[in-house]
């Protein structure tokens, strides 16, 4: 199938009416463009659960705050349909600002607790943005599926609790971190960095790795945390947000591993990027 591309809402819904009245399965992907292998891991991994995958590119300005990057966020549009293409799926919707954020739009989605730590302590109302777009976007494609990668698991659990709660019916699924040869986690604003900083970089999920090892092993978790944000900053991170160790899906801190999975979360900054990972801890 030759990739289509629509950029009004009135255009992918009558799509996606179309399949579905020829007993079609709709998956999602939402994305905001400069894409990765990460990214067409999640398009490949939904092509396994659907018969249609809607790919979007939208660059979300309520999810920046004063400050970041919103301006200097790598736009690469036509890269980026050519590799939807070439993955196999089926649409791209990639509509304005305009469209998503019409004169007078003034609603908010807010989920609580979730949001309140980790990211959210650093990037106040960040989440409050994401939840935002998101929301519409699943009311607007109305797909069976949609797919979120576990590099921003706070983001997906942020997700997975909003669509529960608001008894939106698209099944949220997670798709595995992707990283580069060096273990670096895939990301857009890895564009940002020079060959220096990303030798640098690629310490963040060796670092992370091994705290979460020592956790597992018996470590008490806020020390062997504090240890850890004290290492990124002696291998060159200019500036540590945070190092925690966290149930997987409430996000409550955590002192010892017990029975409940838990995870290693970890935000640093080095040269113009912030740079986010997470692992398990098993």
């Amino acid at each position: 199938m030759t990739l289509l591309t629509v950029e009004t809402i009135a255009d992918l819904r009558r799509k996606v009416a179309e399949w579905k009245a020829a007993g079609l399965t709709v998956g999602l992907v939402p994305t905001m463009g400069a894409l990765h292998e990460g990214h067409l891991s999640l398009i490949t991994r939904m092509l396994g659960h659907a018969d249609r995958v809607i790919t979007t590119i939208f660059v979300n300005p309520t999810q920046f705050g004063a400050g970041e990057d919103l301006d200097a966020y790598p736009r690469t549009r036509e890269a980026d349909t050519a590799m939807i293409a070439e993955t196999g799926g089926h649409l791209l919707f990639a509509p304005p600002v305009s469209e998503i954020y019409p004169e007078g739009f003034a609603t908010r989605v807010e989920v609580d607790g979730l949001t309140d730590v980790l990211c959210g302590q650093s990037r106040p109302g960040h989440f409050d943005g994401v939840t935002q777009v998101v929301a519409k976007l699943l009311n607007m494609a109305q797909a069976d599926f949609a797919i979120f990668g576990e590099k921003d698991w706070q983001q997906l659990a942020v997700i997975r609790r909003m669509a529960k709660d608001l008894d939106i019916p698209t099944e949220i699924k997670g798709g595995p971190i992707i990283r580069d040869e060096l273990g670096l986690a895939l990301s857009s604003r890895n564009a940002y960095l020079n060959e220096a900083e990303l030798a640098i970089a690629r310490q963040l999920n060796v670092v992370l790795r091994k705290a979460a090892y020592d956790i597992a092993a018996g470590g008490f978790a806020p020390d062997t945390c504090a240890a850890a944000a004290e290492k990124l900053l002696e291998i060159g991170f200019r500036e540590v947000d945070y190092v925690e160790c966290r149930d997987a899906a409430s996000l409550v801190p955590v002192e010892r591993v017990g029975e409940a999975p838990a995870r290693i979360f970890g935000a640093a900054h080095i040269g113009r990027a912030r740079l986010i990972d997470n692992h398990a801890v098993n």
